[in-house]
């Protein structure tokens, strides 16, 4: 199970939408407070220049495209993996520690399970 609890204030702010377990655990946060602090405010100023300048502040981040409509910003050595749904909203499936050049299959796998959970299409 999935919460799809949103994560803004302002109308106009792009939606970000965090991959929670059913017992409403944010693995996203749960990561990013895990990691070293200079890590971890990269994490979160990602986050709110997303979440204020919306979506146009992915053309500014590292991103890559990993698999159709599945894609990762990638910071310092994690990365977190997203789909872009509509204007404003943007969903975080999993964010993991980068381990080699290219994502791992079971990485890739864990946010293509996350997606179908909220019935995006990859």
């Amino acid at each position: 199970m999935v919460s799809d609890e949103r994560n803004t204030s302002n109308e106009d702010e792009t939606e970000i939408i965090d991959y929670k377990t059913s017992g409403g655990k944010n693995l996203i946060t749960e990561y990013l407070d895990d990691l070293p602090n200079s890590e971890r405010l990269s994490g979160y100023k990602i986050r709110s220049k997303i979440r204020n300048d919306g979506l146009e502040a992915l053309d500014y981040l590292n991103t890559r495209q990993l698999d159709g409509k599945l894609w990762e910003i990638k910071f310092s050595k994690n990365r977190i993996m997203y789909v872009v749904k509509g204007a404003k909203q943007i969903y975080f499936l999993h964010a993991c520690r980068k381990q080699k050049g290219k994502a791992e299959k079971f990485e890739l796998d864990k946010a293509r399970k996350r997606a179908k959970n909220f019935d995006l299409k990859i």
